[in-house]
């Protein structure tokens, strides 16, 4: 796979084989050598031989090996083409919400931080396979939460109405239909929402270090000094389910169709055909469920900041800045087309003035979320006109180096230690978070530089992480 440079920070991937279309790969000199060392660009390639696919297919900045589609990757299609489970990812709509306290940061010292994430762990369970505490959580919220996604919540007292605003989509996919998905995915979902799970998702106690656009950060409700909460989670269960239960029927379908699948990750099927609806149906389903997931756990932190501050001097309004996806297929309006937007870690990006827009936020453009690595900054940006190029797309995060296998071999506790040096987290064994340790991942300043260097998206502010609380595998 051979890149061309097309300008800053822009390499074009060349139609060779079946490609149809090129592909289009953002990149600075840092992160340019990082991409030869796993099948990314291969992945990408293939992505392009899709048929009814729309150029270009776009690597991220954070753009990794994944199953199908890297990780990283956006791809668009027409109607007539097709929709792959693999494009969107094994963990539907796992993405990032952003909460703002009027508590300044300054003014928590390390033991009432441990309190809070202790506090937060106890109404939040953590890791893989956990259930949720709420045991008044019905099969019906539960079936409301996958058709309307957060509204159900909030008609059953769970969380702020304004809430709903601040949310990609209005916490709501239109499509959703539970007959297309499989009991044992419901059987799932049921018993975790609320939950957190493992592997990158954290919740993270963060402080406001950095300013760039004071204009738009007031607008968002963003300061120095304040403190922050960032919450990065998915559809649990539920939506891992049903990638997995789809991978094999749209695999089994593309044969049908006389698609050739290049790779089993690329499973995928006609958009109009039944097979392709049932996913759409089904993916959906658990987007819902995922904006409902991350509001649920804002209603336990709102608790827990109550608990632990609620009794002091401090006015606590705990706010939601924003709510956005980064593993989701959806329709979109780009060059006077209707496409299906694949984005698999990769978020959207609309400038001000897009109609895509939530109304509180159509003179600004929404809040775009970066979660840097356990340990690193994150970072707050939006979307700017020439983001059209890539579908309105940006990165979702860091992106890996190292695999789990290789950061655990590699990754040694003096080095552990050093990068999270000033960081509290919620584990005494270190060995259980290597795998997400800082040095697994690229620098998230670069990452997030390459695109604002080019004025794809424009910087607001910088998070800088206090506390951590992760969950084991």
């Amino acid at each position: 796979m051979k890149l061309v440079r097309s300008g800053e920070n822009r390499y074009r991937l060349k139609r060779q084989g079946k490609m149809l279309v090129e592909g289009l790969v953002y990149a600075n000199d840092y992160l340019l050598p990082l991409i030869a060392t796993d099948k990314s660009l291969q992945q990408l390639a293939d992505a392009a031989g899709l048929p009814g696919v729309v150029g270009p297919v776009c690597g991220m900045p954070d753009m990794h090996e994944g199953f199908g589609l890297p990780i990283g990757g956006v791809m668009a299609c027409a109607p007539d083409g097709v929709i792959s489970a693999g494009a969107v990812g094994m963990d539907i709509n796992c993405g990032v919400r952003l909460l703002v306290t009027e508590v300044p940061a300054d003014e928590l010292d390390p033991p009432i931080l441990r309190k809070l994430i202790n506090r937060i762990e106890r109404y939040v369970p953590t890791g893989v396979g956990r259930k949720g505490r709420n045991r008044g959580i019905t099969r019906d919220i539960f079936e409301e939460a996958v058709h309307i996604g957060p509204l159900g919540l909030v008609k059953r007292g769970y969380g702020l109405p304004a809430d709903l605003n601040k949310i990609e989509e209005g916490g709501c996919l239109p499509g959703a239909d539970l007959g297309a998905v499989s009991s044992r995915a419901c059987e799932r979902g049921a018993v975790q929402l609320g939950t957190l799970g493992g592997g990158n998702h954290f919740i993270e106690l963060q402080v406001i270090s950095e300013l760039y656009d004071r204009q738009t950060a007031d607008a968002f409700g963003l300061c120095p000094g304040a403190l922050t909460v960032m919450v990065h989670t998915g559809s649990r269960g539920f939506g891992h389910q049903i990638c997995v239960d789809y991978s094999k029927i749209l695999l089994a379908a593309a044969g049908e169709y006389g698609i050739e699948v290049p790779d089993r990750g690329l499973a995928c099927a006609p958009i109009d055909s039944q097979e392709g609806k049932n996913y759409y149906a089904a993916m959906a389903c658990a987007v819902n469920y995922a904006f409902a997931n991350r509001h649920l756990i804002t209603h336990e932190i709102r608790k827990a900041f109550v608990d632990v501050l609620g009794k002091g001097r401090y006015n606590l309004g705990i706010n939601l800045v924003y709510d956005i996806a980064h593993n989701i297929a959806k329709w979109e309006e780009h060059g006077g087309q209707r496409l299906l937007i694949h984005r698999k870690g990769a978020t959207r990006a609309l400038p001000s003035g897009h109609m895509g827009n939530p109304s509180i936020y159509r003179h600004t453009g929404h809040p775009v979320l970066i979660p840097g690595s356990m340990g690193t900054a994150s970072y707050v940006v939006t979307g700017m006109e020439k983001a059209a190029e890539s579908f309105f797309s940006a990165n979702h995060g860091a992106g890996r180096v190292l695999s789990r296998t290789a950061a655990k071999k590699e990754i040694s506790k003096e080095q552990f230690e050093l990068s999270m040096s000033g960081t509290l987290y919620n584990t005494r064994n270190y060995r259980e978070l290597l795998d997400e340790a800082p040095g697994a991942y690229k620098d998230i300043d670069q990452v997030v530089e390459t695109l604002a260097a080019i004025d794809l998206t424009c910087k607001v502010a910088k998070l800088e992480p206090l506390a951590v609380i992760k969950g084991k595998d």
